[in-house]
């Protein structure tokens, strides 16, 4: 298992490279599609209120989700280990979201070299990861990159 998830950090490092000009390499109207997955847990709501997506409220609201430090949405009671990750500089880009939403609870553990991590999100999106990156990158707000490819997000 360590293997596989060692594998599996070593491909996304290696994508960095392939994102650095900062794109979403996913397909945003697949992803639009394949967010019916995350809709019973996740909302999308932009500043004002307005749904972009009407959905649970069991995950926090993924708008503006782009280049945010992990477990920091106001007033959302995330577990411990995932606000630990953001405290430790875990940010929401295209390659970090894709691997965490593959195994939440082994990424965890992985990022922070932790075997008792846990994740309170226990769904496991085993492909497709991109294309909801893609998704939510079309309805995040103001997303500007800069020459090295990162998101820089004003809202």
């Amino acid at each position: 298992m360590t293997l596989k998830i060692t594998a599996a950090f070593a491909a996304a490092f290696l994508a960095n490279a392939a994102l650095a000009d900062g794109h979403a390499t996913g397909d945003a109207a697949k992803g639009e599609k394949d967010f019916r997955n995350c809709k019973s847990c996740h909302m999308i709501q932009d500043d004002e209120g307005n749904n972009i997506v009407k959905g649970g409220k069991a995950g926090p609201n993924l708008y503006g989700l782009v280049g945010r430090q992990a477990g920091t949405v106001e007033g959302f009671r995330y577990g411990k280990s995932l606000v630990q990750a953001g405290e430790a500089g875990l940010v929401w880009d295209e390659t970090e979201f894709v691997v965490y939403v593959k195994d939440p609870k082994a990424y965890l553990q992985t990022y922070l070299d932790d075997s008792k991590a846990k994740s309170k999100m226990s769904f496991k999106l085993k492909k497709g990861g991109e294309n909801i990156w893609a998704y939510l990158v079309s309805v995040s707000p103001d997303i500007d990159t800069d020459a090295a490819g990162e998101a820089d997000v004003t809202n």
